[in-house]
């Protein structure tokens, strides 16, 4: 398969550059050079939020193309329209934030999901961003997927969510883990989602997958206790009830990465049905694989995980986490 990754050195693209070239398809990266593509791909060069800025796909053609794109949704509606008639089909990777928060649960695929723009700039907020993303690629025109993972987690992760656990459990001693232990999560591996991704296109899919695991893959202690267990089994566990973790003041979601406190934003994040996309051939790998083989890359990279300018820094200040823990 010839495929064009529009983007393909980050996060999810480049799990699904490196996914495709195991395959042995022909791989075309499109990005603005700031990082090296990975061997083994042809790589085209531009900056799709300029005008112009797609001049170097023009005359190529492709079987499929993996759109990540997290912009202003105007690009990603550029793109598929500059793309149409030379591809046959063409996959958004939009995200289940797209879904209206006061939808009733459980979430699927047909949840009404929020207003958005395909021709909106960069200055709407992120749920907007992707359902623009979505109407954009719309303009493609047949043969379009959309996939809605929820969170991504795995190698190469610049969020900085798991690295972020990873790195605060391997510092050891009493560590805040926030409860309930059995709090179910639903998350997706990049390396899985992309497997996904490639799976569907050459089988022609299109529509709308939500793409995670199966809520409850795993738990908040499965996942914590996976981590510990990696990076060397030093940290000691304080199982804390939500109700003083949000009475400290304390955030989920970014200052406690990955956890959410029993109730509906849980449920929209962590509760989704995902029968569709497990039907239509979703696998997910154990936690305590995607855990070793995120710190395995993290010791690889130096410790440090990169960040990525558009999101806020994750993790809890440790004066912050000693003084819950203290009571």
């Amino acid at each position: 398969m010839r495929l064009l990754v529009l983007g393909g050195t980050g996060f999810v693209g480049r799990a699904v550059v490196e996914a495709a070239l195991v395959r042995g398809h022909e791989v075309t990266v499109f990005n603005r050079g700031h990082r090296g593509a990975p061997p083994g791909v042809r790589a085209l060069t531009g900056d799709r939020a300029r005008p112009g800025g797609l001049a170097a796909l023009e005359g190529g053609a492709w079987d499929a193309v993996v759109d990540t794109w997290s912009g202003a949704p105007a690009a990603v509606r550029d793109a598929a329209q500059a793309l149409s008639g030379r591809a046959a089909h063409f996959t958004y990777v939009s995200s289940r934030s797209v879904y209206r928060p006061d939808a009733a649960a459980p979430f699927t695929e047909d949840t009404a999901v929020v207003d958005g723009s395909a021709d909106a700039g960069g200055d709407v907020d992120y749920a907007a961003l992707k359902r623009g993303g979505e109407l954009g690629a719309s303009r493609f025109g047949a043969g379009v997927l959309l996939v809605r993972p929820g969170l991504i987690l795995g190698p190469y992760e610049d969020i900085g969510r798991l690295p972020w656990w990873l790195a605060r459990l391997a510092r050891g001693g009493p560590t805040l883990a926030p409860g309930p232990r059995e709090l179910p999560l639903q998350y997706v591996d990049a390396r899985d989602l992309a497997a996904f991704v490639l799976d569907a296109a050459a089988q022609g899919r299109t529509g709308v997958y939500d793409v995670v695991s199966p809520s409850g893959h795993t738990t908040m202690e499965g996942l914590l206790q996976a981590a510990n267990a990696v990076t060397g089994g030093r940290a000691e566990l304080c199982w804390t009830d939500p109700e003083v973790i949000v009475a400290a003041g304390i955030e989920p979601w970014t200052q406690l990465p990955v956890w959410l406190p029993p109730g509906a934003l849980h449920t929209m994040l962590h509760g989704s049905d995902v029968r569709r996309a497990v039907a239509a051939g979703l696998r997910v790998r154990p936690v305590a694989e995607t855990v070793a083989d995120t710190w395995a890359w993290l010791q690889g990279v130096g410790g440090v995980a990169p960040q990525r300018p558009d999101r806020p820094v994750v993790g809890l200040d440790p004066q912050v986490e000693a003084a819950v823990l203290r009571g």
